[in-house]
């Protein structure tokens, strides 16, 4: 019975990561490299610190770029950015069933301006971003504070993400993990795979059985 649902954000919660790939792009552009979105995205899926790596790597992007890149994106993704088709509905079930929502996000604080924007913000109980200070994932440190924190039952509790990292940490955790994919692809690392919120509404309902 899962009544602990962690969330990952990007790519999970809000479907931010084309936005946060455009800006890259047109930051790229600026200095003089025309790169393909697809191929970006590719990078940024598997962590930011893997995409500035790459791209520091492939195109001598430096220090300035990155502080450029940070700069856009704070003040435009705030008004694009749009949470997933049923993300509200999902954490307003877990909520009002009883449930726990927790948030854990390598994103800072605009993950909670935007959890408030769309009146998601009162379904959560707890709330982990860049500011705590936490390793990032793969390591289970932030999930670990969670759980002692809150007096969590690990086999109450699971991770949803849209990556191999938030599968990772949660494994490293003791967790059940839950991968989401809009396009169909799927981790084998994850306990269960799902494509759209009503099957992971479904996924919760059966465990209560």
């Amino acid at each position: 019975m899962y009544k602990h649902v962690m969330w990952d954000f990007d790519g999970t919660l809000f479907d931010s990561y084309p936005i946060m790939g455009k800006i890259f792009q047109e930051s790229l552009l600026i200095i003089g490299i025309d790169e393909p979105l697809d191929e970006i995205l590719k990078h940024m899926k598997v962590s930011m610190t893997e995409a500035f790596n790459h791209y520091e790597k492939t195109y001598q992007i430096n220090d300035e770029f990155k502080e450029n890149y940070h700069a856009k994106r704070t003040k435009q993704e705030i008004d694009m950015a749009e949470p997933f088709q049923g993300a509200l509905e999902i954490c307003r079930y877990i909520h009002e069933s009883g449930g726990n929502n927790y948030l854990y996000t390598h994103r800072g604080q605009s993950s909670i301006v935007m959890l408030k924007k769309f009146g998601m913000y009162d379904y959560f109980t707890d709330f982990i971003t860049s500011e705590h200070g936490f390793e990032r994932k793969p390591k289970p440190d932030a999930i670990q504070f969670l759980l002692d924190k809150h007096g969590i039952n690990k086999e109450e509790a699971i991770m949803v993400g849209d990556r191999y990292l938030d599968i990772l940490a949660a494994k490293n955790a003791g967790i059940s993990a839950c991968y989401f994919s809009e396009n169909g692809d799927t981790s084998s690392h994850a306990d269960y795979n799902i494509t759209d919120f009503e099957q992971l509404r479904s996924l919760l309902q059966a465990t209560h059985k």
